[in-house]
């Protein structure tokens, strides 16, 4: 009912943005509707409907990516952008200077985000230094100093992902898996691996075979293929490596787990309303959107051995660093008795 909800409004956003921008044009051009000569007035509400208002639907449109500054800015320089091929140029030449301004501002947040990236390298040495010293792993450690010390910024996210990804990747062979009393497994009793592997083989054999075949059709499209096909090795390996090296920890006051690069989550032990296990568990539908689900891969369906409601909804990291809010979260473990007589402990 909800989704349905949330459809019928996007929904009629959608309508209301077509129909801005079409009456927009279409006051320019019907015979029926006479343009004044000073059609300054006119010019001005065109200006704000696209600079603005139309902005505005699309923010509501897209409401779960969520609103910024940055994302209403960019769709407000488009709309200026649009104006000047919706209003005819008689109109248009009083005002022929506001899309450069608009452009102008677009340039100097880029500038800003490039300064960040800047920043980034500056503190890469003390950060690393810092992540040695921290009780979390890396995989926790490293983007937490990065925004503590950099910035919060999507981009800065996204390069700190990528960045554990090069890690895992390439650099952390020479560590070795260990299991202390409070770390467990969530892939030893899987096929995770052995899945990772056989993608791993099959996007080896697919760029080779198909690579060459395509560099007679289209050199661009092959090289395209090529860097993403290279892209998705270097990721599952990371990805192999971030699970065999991550294990969930149960510390004294949260829960730190993980799965790979692409889910990962701090749970404080004060912010649980309720756990579910066994059948209870069981029967949860991991199809709910609220819920995030720590739950390796295999060959065949699995269920979670525990299920955990949170009093508010906390945030998780995905892929690429992006951030996203959950109540709840399903974890399948290799030893899950273990790891609820320990979690009933801390949490008594």
């Amino acid at each position: 009912m909800v989704a349905k909800h949330a459809r019928t409004k996007t929904g009629l956003y959608a309508f209301l943005f077509v129909l801005v921008v079409f009456s927009n044009y279409l006051a320019y051009r019907l015979p029926v509707i006479p343009v004044p000569p000073d059609a300054r007035g006119m010019v001005i509400g065109s200006l704000i409907d696209l600079s603005i208002i139309a902005p505005l639907l699309i923010l509501a449109m897209t409401r779960k990516k969520g609103f910024t500054l940055k994302r209403f800015v960019t769709f407000m320089v488009l709309g200026l952008v649009a104006a000047r091929f919706i209003i005819p140029s008689a109109q248009f030449a009083a005002f022929a200077f506001i899309p450069y301004i608009a452009i102008g501002v677009e340039v100097l947040l880029l500038l800003a985000e490039i300064s960040l990236i800047f920043l980034l390298i500056k503190h890469v040495p003390s950060i690393l230094k810092e992540v040695k010293l921290e009780q979390a792993s890396s995989l926790f450690a490293f983007p937490a100093l990065v925004k503590k010390k950099v910035s919060a910024h999507p981009l800065i996210s996204m390069l700190a992902a990528e960045s554990l990804m090069f890690y895992y990747a390439l650099a952390s062979w020479k560590r070795k898996p260990s299991l202390a009393q409070n770390q467990f497994t969530l892939h030893q009793k899987t096929s995770l691996v052995a899945f990772n592997v056989m993608l791993i083989h099959a996007i080896v054999v697919e760029t080779i075979g198909f690579h060459w075949w395509l560099h007679e059709k289209s050199v661009l499209l092959a090289i395209v293929l090529l860097v993403l096909n290279i892209y998705s090795l270097v990721y599952i390996l990371a990805d192999i490596q971030a699970v065999r090296l991550n294990p969930l920890v149960v510390e004294e006051d949260r829960l730190y787990v993980s799965l790979g690069l692409g889910k990962r989550m701090e749970i404080p032990y004060q912010d649980i309303e309720r756990l579910e296990w066994g059948k209870e568990a069981e029967a949860v539908s991991l199809k709910d959107q609220s819920m995030i689900d720590f739950i390796a891969r295999d060959f065949e369906e699995v269920k979670p051995h525990c299920v955990i409601y949170f009093k508010k909804p906390l945030t998780a990291t995905v892929f690429l660093g992006f951030e996203k809010p959950f109540t709840a979260a399903a974890i399948r473990l290799d030893e899950p008795l273990k790891f609820r007589h320990l979690l009933e402990d801390k949490m008594m």
